[in-house]
């Protein structure tokens, strides 16, 4: 979700260049943060195999672990940091475009959910700074959703 919220911002942000300065800046971070949480989807995998194989072996459990948290939590902050640039392509994009870049905030609010929630359900019952980064991020998130002008009407395709 991260990414694909990822790639709505690069769209808004290539297609937004003839009125917004900061156009090329936003897609250049944007498919960054594309890149970065494509390759977090792969690491999330890796790492909760060799959790398993830990688990199986009695071996490095505890590093194991430890990355089937820390890897969630890389998601959380990629994904909202999407969340920033997708509020600012809602407010100074392409208005023809403000609903791609609503939708890029819902996505990248829901991953920044979804991997906070697997922080907190890797954690366990452990009290963990971790946990509380990961929710506050995601809060955060959610709240750009909120913000005045994120859901605007874009007047939908080919209407200003």
């Amino acid at each position: 979700m991260a990414a694909t919220a990822a790639a709505l911002v690069q769209k808004v942000a290539l297609l937004s260049r003839k009125h917004w300065p900061e156009a090329d800046d936003i897609h250049r971070r944007a498919e960054e943060l594309r890149l970065h949480s494509e390759e977090l989807i792969e690491r999330d995998s890796m790492a909760y195999l060799a959790y398993v194989d830990a688990v199986r072996s009695g071996a490095d459990v505890g590093a194991a672990e430890a990355a089937t948290v820390d890897i969630p939590l890389d998601i959380v902050k990629a994904a909202a940091e999407v969340a920033v640039l997708a509020e600012r392509s809602v407010s100074q994009g392409n208005p023809k475009l403000r609903a791609d870049a609503v939708v890029a905030g819902m996505l990248a609010s829901a991953a920044a959910d979804s991997a906070a929630f697997l922080v907190g359900v890797n954690l366990g019952e452990t009290d963990d700074a971790r946990l509380d980064e990961a929710q506050r991020l995601a809060r955060e998130a959610s709240a750009r959703l909120r913000s005045p002008g994120a859901r605007g009407s874009s007047g939908g395709p080919g209407r200003g």
